[in-house]
Protein backbone atom coordinates (compact mmCIF):
# COMPACT_ATOMS: atom_id res chain seq x y z
CA UNK A 1 0.00 0.00 0.00
CA UNK A 2 1.35 3.42 -0.97
CA UNK A 3 1.59 5.70 2.05
CA UNK A 4 4.11 8.53 2.34
CA UNK A 5 7.25 9.72 0.57
CA UNK A 6 9.97 11.92 2.05
CA UNK A 7 11.89 13.98 -0.46
CA UNK A 8 14.25 16.94 -0.56
CA UNK A 9 14.27 19.88 -2.95
CA UNK A 10 17.76 21.36 -3.13
CA UNK A 11 17.96 25.06 -3.88
CA UNK A 12 21.50 25.09 -5.21
CA UNK A 13 24.08 27.75 -6.02
CA UNK A 14 26.40 26.23 -8.62
CA UNK A 15 30.13 26.41 -7.91
CA UNK A 16 32.97 27.50 -10.15
CA UNK A 17 35.30 24.64 -10.93
CA UNK A 18 33.15 22.72 -13.38
CA UNK A 19 31.46 19.37 -13.00
CA UNK A 20 33.92 17.79 -10.49
CA UNK A 21 33.46 20.62 -7.98
CA UNK A 22 29.69 20.54 -8.29
CA UNK A 23 29.53 16.75 -8.05
CA UNK A 24 31.40 16.92 -4.74
CA UNK A 25 28.95 19.51 -3.40
CA UNK A 26 25.97 17.49 -4.68
CA UNK A 27 27.28 14.50 -2.72
CA UNK A 28 27.50 16.58 0.46
CA UNK A 29 23.93 17.82 0.02
CA UNK A 30 22.60 14.33 -0.72
CA UNK A 31 24.19 13.18 2.55
CA UNK A 32 22.38 16.06 4.29
CA UNK A 33 19.08 14.98 2.71
CA UNK A 34 19.76 11.38 3.78
CA UNK A 35 20.08 12.58 7.38
CA UNK A 36 16.51 13.92 7.00
CA UNK A 37 15.19 10.60 5.68
CA UNK A 38 14.79 11.59 2.01
CA UNK A 39 14.17 8.89 -0.60
CA UNK A 40 14.23 11.33 -3.52
CA UNK A 41 16.45 14.40 -3.95
CA UNK A 42 15.78 16.97 -6.70
CA UNK A 43 18.39 19.50 -7.85
CA UNK A 44 17.80 22.53 -10.15
CA UNK A 45 18.18 22.99 -13.88
CA UNK A 46 21.83 22.62 -15.00
CA UNK A 47 22.92 22.12 -11.39
CA UNK A 48 26.16 20.36 -12.34
CA UNK A 49 27.40 23.29 -14.45
CA UNK A 50 25.35 26.33 -13.54
CA UNK A 51 23.24 28.17 -16.10
CA UNK A 52 26.12 29.31 -18.31
CA UNK A 53 25.18 28.66 -21.93
CA UNK A 54 28.20 30.48 -23.30
CA UNK A 55 30.41 27.82 -21.73
CA UNK A 56 28.78 24.97 -23.64
CA UNK A 57 31.34 25.24 -26.42
CA UNK A 58 33.65 23.44 -23.98
CA UNK A 59 33.16 19.64 -24.40
CA UNK A 60 34.09 19.18 -20.73
CA UNK A 61 30.80 20.80 -19.68
CA UNK A 62 28.75 17.97 -21.21
CA UNK A 63 28.05 14.61 -19.59
CA UNK A 64 27.05 11.20 -20.95
CA UNK A 65 25.27 8.25 -19.35
CA UNK A 66 28.56 6.45 -18.67
CA UNK A 67 30.51 9.57 -17.63
CA UNK A 68 33.01 8.55 -14.90
CA UNK A 69 32.63 12.02 -13.34
CA UNK A 70 29.19 10.87 -12.16
CA UNK A 71 30.61 7.86 -10.29
CA UNK A 72 30.61 9.68 -6.96
CA UNK A 73 26.90 10.43 -7.38
CA UNK A 74 26.20 6.83 -8.31
CA UNK A 75 28.02 5.66 -5.19
CA UNK A 76 26.21 8.01 -2.78
CA UNK A 77 22.87 6.92 -4.28
CA UNK A 78 23.84 3.26 -3.87
CA UNK A 79 25.00 3.78 -0.29
CA UNK A 80 22.00 5.83 0.87
CA UNK A 81 19.25 4.24 -1.25
CA UNK A 82 18.35 7.70 -2.57
CA UNK A 83 17.32 8.51 -6.12
CA UNK A 84 18.93 11.84 -7.07
CA UNK A 85 17.75 14.07 -9.93
CA UNK A 86 20.53 16.36 -11.16
CA UNK A 87 20.60 18.91 -13.98
CA UNK A 88 23.19 18.82 -16.76
CA UNK A 89 23.98 19.39 -20.42
CA UNK A 90 23.71 15.81 -21.70
CA UNK A 91 24.71 14.02 -24.88
CA UNK A 92 22.83 10.88 -25.83
CA UNK A 93 24.70 7.89 -27.25
CA UNK A 94 24.16 9.22 -30.78
CA UNK A 95 25.45 12.68 -29.79
CA UNK A 96 22.06 14.40 -29.53
CA UNK A 97 22.45 17.41 -27.18
CA UNK A 98 19.83 17.68 -24.43
CA UNK A 99 19.06 19.97 -21.53
CA UNK A 100 18.47 17.15 -19.08
CA UNK A 101 17.32 16.07 -15.66
CA UNK A 102 19.25 12.89 -14.88
CA UNK A 103 17.76 10.51 -12.31
CA UNK A 104 20.46 8.33 -10.74
CA UNK A 105 19.02 5.32 -8.93
CA UNK A 106 20.50 3.24 -6.10
CA UNK A 107 20.80 0.21 -8.43
CA UNK A 108 23.02 2.15 -10.83
CA UNK A 109 20.33 2.79 -13.44
CA UNK A 110 19.95 6.22 -15.01
CA UNK A 111 16.77 7.79 -16.40
CA UNK A 112 17.09 10.94 -18.48
CA UNK A 113 14.32 13.51 -18.87
CA UNK A 114 14.71 16.26 -21.46
CA UNK A 115 13.42 19.84 -21.47
CA UNK A 116 10.50 20.03 -23.89
CA UNK A 117 10.00 23.80 -24.07
CA UNK A 118 13.37 25.30 -24.92
CA UNK A 119 13.61 29.07 -25.26
CA UNK A 120 16.01 31.77 -26.38
CA UNK A 121 19.68 30.75 -26.74
CA UNK A 122 18.87 27.24 -25.41
CA UNK A 123 17.56 26.41 -28.87
CA UNK A 124 21.04 26.91 -30.32
CA UNK A 125 22.63 24.34 -28.00
CA UNK A 126 19.99 21.72 -27.27
CA UNK A 127 17.36 19.62 -29.00
CA UNK A 128 13.97 19.57 -27.30
CA UNK A 129 12.40 16.50 -25.75
CA UNK A 130 8.83 15.51 -26.58
CA UNK A 131 7.24 14.24 -23.34
CA UNK A 132 7.70 14.20 -19.55
CA UNK A 133 9.62 11.26 -18.10
CA UNK A 134 7.92 9.41 -15.24
CA UNK A 135 9.90 7.78 -12.41
CA UNK A 136 8.52 4.98 -10.24
CA UNK A 137 9.58 5.16 -6.59
CA UNK A 138 8.02 3.41 -3.58
CA UNK A 139 4.66 3.19 -5.34
CA UNK A 140 4.72 6.87 -6.37
CA UNK A 141 4.96 8.19 -9.91
CA UNK A 142 7.13 11.29 -10.27
CA UNK A 143 7.13 13.36 -13.48
CA UNK A 144 10.25 15.35 -14.29
CA UNK A 145 9.90 18.89 -15.67
CA UNK A 146 12.48 21.56 -16.46
CA UNK A 147 11.75 25.27 -16.03
CA UNK A 148 9.61 26.55 -18.95
CA UNK A 149 7.90 23.15 -19.20
CA UNK A 150 6.05 24.22 -16.07
CA UNK A 151 4.60 27.28 -17.81
CA UNK A 152 2.84 25.02 -20.34
CA UNK A 153 -0.22 23.36 -18.75
CA UNK A 154 -0.17 20.66 -21.44
CA UNK A 155 3.12 19.31 -20.04
CA UNK A 156 1.76 18.73 -16.54
CA UNK A 157 -1.51 17.52 -18.05
CA UNK A 158 0.32 14.85 -20.02
CA UNK A 159 2.17 13.85 -16.86
CA UNK A 160 -1.12 13.57 -14.96
CA UNK A 161 -2.63 11.43 -17.72
CA UNK A 162 0.37 9.12 -17.33
CA UNK A 163 -0.54 8.75 -13.64
CA UNK A 164 1.94 11.19 -12.06
CA UNK A 165 1.48 11.88 -8.35
CA UNK A 166 4.32 14.41 -8.11
CA UNK A 167 5.43 17.04 -10.63
CA UNK A 168 9.14 17.56 -9.89
CA UNK A 169 10.47 20.77 -11.43
CA UNK A 170 14.15 21.67 -11.84
CA UNK A 171 14.34 25.33 -12.82
CA UNK A 172 15.88 28.76 -12.92
CA UNK A 173 13.41 31.44 -11.87
CA UNK A 174 15.20 34.78 -11.61
CA UNK A 175 14.47 37.75 -9.36
CA UNK A 176 11.24 39.43 -10.43
CA UNK A 177 9.67 36.13 -11.50
CA UNK A 178 8.34 35.29 -8.03
CA UNK A 179 4.72 35.69 -9.16
CA UNK A 180 5.27 33.37 -12.15
CA UNK A 181 6.95 30.80 -9.92
CA UNK A 182 4.05 30.75 -7.45
CA UNK A 183 1.45 30.69 -10.22
CA UNK A 184 3.08 27.90 -12.20
CA UNK A 185 3.78 25.53 -9.31
CA UNK A 186 0.45 26.13 -7.57
CA UNK A 187 -1.63 25.91 -10.74
CA UNK A 188 0.02 22.74 -12.05
CA UNK A 189 -0.60 21.06 -8.68
CA UNK A 190 -4.20 22.23 -8.28
CA UNK A 191 -5.28 21.68 -11.88
CA UNK A 192 -4.05 18.09 -11.87
CA UNK A 193 -4.61 17.27 -8.17
CA UNK A 194 -1.00 16.25 -7.62
CA UNK A 195 1.91 17.53 -5.56
CA UNK A 196 4.45 19.83 -7.18
CA UNK A 197 8.06 20.30 -6.11
CA UNK A 198 10.49 23.02 -7.19
CA UNK A 199 14.29 22.99 -7.00
CA UNK A 200 15.36 26.45 -8.15
CA UNK A 201 18.91 27.44 -9.06
CA UNK A 202 20.24 29.81 -6.41
CA UNK A 203 22.77 32.61 -6.35
CA UNK A 204 23.42 34.73 -9.45
CA UNK A 205 23.46 33.44 -13.04
CA UNK A 206 23.77 34.98 -16.48
CA UNK A 207 20.01 35.60 -16.18
CA UNK A 208 20.48 37.61 -12.97
CA UNK A 209 19.91 36.88 -9.26
CA UNK A 210 17.76 33.92 -8.27
CA UNK A 211 14.17 34.34 -7.11
CA UNK A 212 14.65 31.53 -4.59
CA UNK A 213 11.28 30.04 -3.69
CA UNK A 214 12.14 26.34 -3.91
CA UNK A 215 9.66 24.14 -2.09
CA UNK A 216 6.51 22.04 -2.15
CA UNK A 217 2.86 22.60 -3.13
CA UNK A 218 -0.12 20.43 -2.25
CA UNK A 219 -2.84 19.15 -4.61
CA UNK A 220 -4.97 22.09 -3.46
CA UNK A 221 -2.36 24.47 -4.94
CA UNK A 222 -1.25 25.76 -1.54
CA UNK A 223 2.35 26.07 -0.38
CA UNK A 224 3.54 23.38 2.00
CA UNK A 225 7.05 24.73 2.49
CA UNK A 226 9.37 27.18 0.72
CA UNK A 227 12.99 28.33 0.94
CA UNK A 228 13.72 31.30 3.17
CA UNK A 229 16.34 32.90 0.91
CA UNK A 230 18.00 32.63 -2.48
CA UNK A 231 21.19 30.69 -1.72
CA UNK A 232 21.80 26.96 -1.28
CA UNK A 233 19.23 25.34 1.00
CA UNK A 234 17.99 21.79 1.61
CA UNK A 235 14.21 21.62 2.01
CA UNK A 236 12.64 18.33 3.06
CA UNK A 237 8.97 17.35 3.28
CA UNK A 238 6.98 14.16 3.72
CA UNK A 239 4.12 13.91 1.24
CA UNK A 240 1.13 11.73 2.13
CA UNK A 241 -0.66 9.70 -0.52
CA UNK A 242 -3.91 10.00 1.41
CA UNK A 243 -4.11 13.66 0.33
CA UNK A 244 -4.12 12.57 -3.32
CA UNK A 245 -6.76 9.93 -2.61
CA UNK A 246 -8.97 12.47 -0.84
CA UNK A 247 -8.84 14.91 -3.73
CA UNK A 248 -9.41 12.10 -6.23
CA UNK A 249 -12.55 11.08 -4.33
CA UNK A 250 -13.76 14.69 -4.23
CA UNK A 251 -13.17 15.10 -7.96
CA UNK A 252 -15.00 11.85 -8.68
CA UNK A 253 -17.94 13.01 -6.56
CA UNK A 254 -17.99 16.38 -8.35
CA UNK A 255 -17.95 14.68 -11.74
CA UNK A 256 -20.83 12.38 -10.71
CA UNK A 257 -22.78 15.37 -9.44
CA UNK A 258 -22.21 17.22 -12.71
CA UNK A 259 -23.38 14.20 -14.71
CA UNK A 260 -26.49 13.90 -12.52
CA UNK A 261 -27.30 17.58 -13.05
CA UNK A 262 -26.83 17.16 -16.79
CA UNK A 263 -29.13 14.14 -16.83
CA UNK A 264 -31.83 15.99 -14.84
CA UNK A 265 -31.58 19.02 -17.09
CA UNK A 266 -31.84 16.86 -20.20
CA UNK A 267 -34.80 15.01 -18.73
CA UNK A 268 -36.58 18.31 -17.97
CA UNK A 269 -36.06 19.51 -21.54
CA UNK A 270 -37.07 16.15 -23.07
CA UNK A 271 -39.70 14.59 -20.79
CA UNK A 272 -40.35 10.92 -21.34
CA UNK A 273 -43.91 10.01 -22.31
CA UNK A 274 -45.96 7.96 -24.73
CA UNK A 275 -45.14 8.45 -28.37
CA UNK A 276 -47.51 10.71 -30.26
CA UNK A 277 -48.34 11.12 -33.91
CA UNK A 278 -47.86 7.44 -34.77
CA UNK A 279 -50.43 4.81 -35.70
CA UNK A 280 -52.83 3.75 -32.98
CA UNK A 281 -52.16 0.41 -31.39
CA UNK A 282 -54.95 -2.19 -31.50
Amino acid sequence: MTTALTLSAIQYTALDGGIPANVAEHIRLIEDADDHGARLVVFPELSLTGYDLTGLSDPARWVTAADPRLDGLREICRRTGITAVVGAPFREADGTPRLASLALHPNGALDAGFKVWLHGPEQQYFRAGDHPVILDLDGWKIALAICLDTARPVHAGEAAEAGADIYAVSALYSAGEDHRLALHLGARAMDNRMFSVLANLGGTTESGPSAGGSGFWGPDGRVIRQAAGTETEVLTATLHYSALERFAQERSAQERSALDRFALDRSARNPTGPATGGPASG
